[in-house]
């Protein structure tokens, strides 16, 4: 009967650490997702959640959970940050690569939807990239038909740059095309966990000429803590096949084109 518990408990804890490798990878997580998941009831995984809470693991939002901001402060491991990246991730991405044109100046973030982008990142014309990503400057680096400029500012442990000085070095540059995301979006708009990323993308959106925004299906219809952007001004939004026809029908009714990107 003890072995028996012993294994029940280990199984709860191997469940609860995988929920949180998922919010730490996607920046929020749905209990409807991890009932599918972990074929169990919802009413089970609420209990994770509000236990997990708890501990202060996470914070319960409607329908799921977010980080704290002792976890969301933490950086994911540069290999799982700038690895190869999902199927959707990757059907995205190659999708948004298109948008490039010849001689255009174009903003690439550091996410990591954006780090996977640079590998379907045309080869064969000439173009200009502004990053605040310490790692996507030096990805770019090489690229002989690449010329890159890294915005200035104090450096996060993610390699990231988006401080005050960062959002002054951001007014100065007006690019072609943008390629955007955040942490959530709705018909409301782009969100994240932390006002200070999300000032300083609002003002690289603000001297974008064209947003191509790029979205998993599990961050679109959320909401995060601090407001971005409104959706009504992208110009695109990408996203993969598993997105809810409703909430791309919500998304097109807010006034953006959508765009699914097939696996």
């Amino acid at each position: 009967m003890k072995l028996n518990i012993g294994v029940m408990i280990l199984f709860t804890d191997e469940r609860r650490g995988e929920i949180l490798k998922v919010l730490e990878q996607d920046g929020r997580v749905l209990a409807k997702d991890l009932a599918d998941q972990f074929n169990m009831s919802i009413d089970s995984i609420r209990r994770d959640l509000s236990i997990m809470e708890e501990q202060g693991l996470l914070k319960r939002t409607h329908g799921g959970a977010i980080p704290v901001a002792s976890v969301r402060t933490m950086p994911r491991p540069p290999a799982e940050r700038f690895g190869d990246g999902t199927e959707h991730q990757n059907a995205i991405a190659k999708m948004a690569a298109g948008y490039v044109k010849a001689n255009q100046t174009v903003f690439i973030g550091g996410a990591s939807i954006h780090y996977v982008l640079l590998k379907y990142l045309p080869k064969d014309i000439p173009f200009t990239v502004l990053t605040n990503s310490l790692e996507v400057a030096y990805t770019l680096s090489g690229s002989e038909n690449i010329s890159t400029f890294l915005i200035g500012g104090n450096v996060k442990s993610s390699g990231n740059i988006t401080d005050a000085l960062a959002n002054e070095f951001a007014r100065q540059f007006t690019v072609d095309l943008c390629f955007s995301t955040a942490g959530a979006l709705s018909v409301k708009g782009l969100s994240t966990a932390t006002p200070e990323v999300a000032i300083f993308y609002k003002t690289v959106y603000e001297n974008s000429k064209k947003l191509v925004a790029m979205f998993e299906h599990t961050k679109i219809g959320q909401e995060m803590f601090a407001g971005m952007y409104p959706t009504g001004k992208l110009d695109v939004v990408i996203t993969d096949s598993e997105t809810d026809k409703e909430k791309v029908d919500a998304l097109k009714a807010a006034g953006v084109e959508v765009l699914v990107a097939g696996v």
